[in-house]
């Protein structure tokens, strides 16, 4: 029930959703001056929405710097936060990865690096699934094909969402009688986290950052990033939008 309410709230918050009321409210009292009032605002916050340079700077602000390899000091265990896999498409012989992709792979690097020994993957099928496999096991493929151990690779595929990932994260070190006082390195998309550090938190494990895969990049000053509407960004703002509403409702609900 929760997570369903979290999705209507996202959607009536959606700057697309709140782009087409006004601009629909608008259209149909065109005649009254709040109906114009309403038309225009919708036009004017679609262009906001949709400059690439303004939803850039929002996404600089929102996602925290990105840490060096070297900078990374040895740790037992690092936790990998799935939702970077094309559930949709079914196979048994690879794994189909969507944007957030780096989760896996920069995980895969730090291991190379020696910087972590252990990686654990978070991440069911969340809900109504339509493949089999969880997450979890389609990047536990992806890392055996790269030749890492099977005895290195740890998963918990039963968890549908971040308040989940900790908790279950947590029982599952236990079970296997891991400290759950020491560090783990933390490995998530940077727009994402915040939410994941405070979940994580929230279950006493205490974690060092390393995010990953981000939607932000350099500052341009050419004409197409400052001037010309992008589809993109009224994605990014989306992204931002759901995951605002997503901290609020976790902190509602006492996740975080």
């Amino acid at each position: 029930m929760f997570f369903y309410l979290s999705q209507f709230l996202s959607f009536l918050a959606m700057p697309l959703t709140i782009v087409l009321a006004l601009i629909g409210t608008g259209a149909i009292f065109i005649k009254r001056k709040w109906g114009k009032r309403s038309l225009w605002t919708g036009i004017g916050m679609l262009l906001l929405f949709t400059n690439p340079f303004l939803s850039n700077l929002a996404l600089l602000a929102w996602e925290p710097d990105f840490k060096s390899f070297e900078e990374i000091e040895n740790h037992e265990v690092g936790i990998v936060l799935t939702g970077v896999t094309n559930l949709s498409k079914t196979a048994y012989d690879r794994t189909f990865f969507n944007k957030g992709a780096d989760r896996i792979t920069h995980a895969l690097q730090l291991y190379r690096m020696g910087k972590i020994k252990k990686i654990l993957i978070t991440g069911g099928q969340g809900l109504n699934p339509v493949n089999p496999q969880s997450e979890a096991e389609l990047l536990e493929r992806f890392l055996l094909m790269t030749g890492v151990p099977q005895s290195d690779i740890w998963i918990e595929d039963q968890s549908k969402n971040t308040a989940q990932n900790a908790q279950f994260t947590k029982a599952f070190l236990e079970e296997k009688g891991i400290s759950t006082e020491q560090e783990f390195v933390l490995v998530t998309s940077a727009f994402h986290m915040y939410r994941a550090k405070a979940c994580f938190d929230k279950v006493g494990l205490k974690t060092l950052t390393f995010p990953t895969d981000y939607y932000s990049h350099d500052v341009k000053y050419d004409p197409p990033s400052l001037l010309f509407p992008d589809s993109f960004s009224l994605e990014y703002w989306t992204k931002l939008f759901k995951e605002w509403i997503g901290i609020a409702m976790y902190k509602v609900a006492g996740y975080i």
